[in-house]
């Protein structure tokens, strides 16, 4: 009688095979040899468990899949070679050099300037290494005195009602940081049309649960996702993708919150209607 264990472990090591050599563009992915004379078993479990059985799971597609891994690891800081693999990865299944640059500017809202800064300087190298020209067009930023308007106008649209909350609570204690986010977080990032909004909430999601540290925020931006056109079982894809990189403890976690906020919104309709702005005071 076939051991079923040994024959569903072949099955998916060789499904994560055929999928990496996918993402890395080679027949022979490099992890083997890399891992051969020290931890054989782990390049094995690797190709079998993240590639065969997290990849291979349906409601994300592949590229939507290397851009959260790519949002997670540049979010994380501390995986410089896993994160020029993967944004190598992501060009290898259809993302575009534009796409890689535009996501590591939207990072920068949620983990900092040097993240989003390192994150280009190793996209950087990427491109250099395969020879890959990127001329890289400016974007007119809106005007000054636009800048407020037409960021409550998306995070309205985007986070909803639940946006608005964050400001509110924030008008008592730091109005500016409600302002910096409505102008700079949303009336600057967000309107940039390098990314659809869709993506820009997938990989916001996969950089907060990632981070591990933003519970509040993250809640908000599952609205988010779910507001521009996302679906719950992308959302829970999309957490799960993530405990491959940044564990199963952050992918739980947001796994909570995810069903928190899915409870919430079962139970009470949204208004599609967001609130006026408040005011944008200097």
């Amino acid at each position: 009688m076939p051991n079923t264990n040994t024959t569903v472990n072949a099955s998916t090591y060789l499904s994560g095979l055929d999928c990496l050599r996918r993402i890395e563009a080679t027949d022979k992915p490099s992890i083997i040899d890399a891992m051969s004379e020290i931890a054989p078993d782990l390049a094995r479990l690797a190709v079998s468990f993240v590639y065969g059985e997290i990849y291979s799971r349906p409601n994300l597609s592949l590229k939507d899949r290397q851009l959260i891994t790519v949002a997670a690891l540049a979010a994380l800081g501390n995986a410089r070679p896993q994160l020029k693999f993967h944004i190598a990865g992501a060009l290898n299944v259809g993302c575009s050099a534009a796409e890689i640059i535009e996501l590591m500017m939207h990072l920068v809202v949620y983990a900092g300037f040097p993240a989003g800064l390192n994150g280009v300087f190793a996209a950087k190298e990427v491109f250099k290494d395969r020879g890959l020209m990127f001329d890289p067009a400016p974007q007119t930023s809106p005007a000054q005195n636009e800048r407020f308007s037409m960021g409550w106008n998306a995070l309205s649209r985007i986070d909803g009602h639940a946006g608005e909350q964050v400001i509110a609570a924030l008008a008592d204690v730091a109005p500016d940081l409600g302002r910096f986010i409505i102008e700079f977080g949303f009336g600057d990032i967000y309107t940039r049309p390098g990314m659809n909004l869709l993506q820009r909430e997938l990989i916001t999601v996969g950089a907060l649960t990632a981070l591990g540290t933003a519970t509040p925020q993250l809640k908000v931006h599952v609205h988010g996702l779910l507001n521009v056109g996302g679906t719950r079982e992308q959302l829970i894809e999309a957490v799960i993708h993530v405990a491959a990189y940044a564990g199963f403890p952050a992918a739980i976690n947001a796994m909570f919150a995810a069903k928190e906020v899915l409870d919430e919104r079962e139970s009470e309709p949204q208004s599609a209607a967001g609130s006026s702005p408040p005011s944008a005071s200097r």
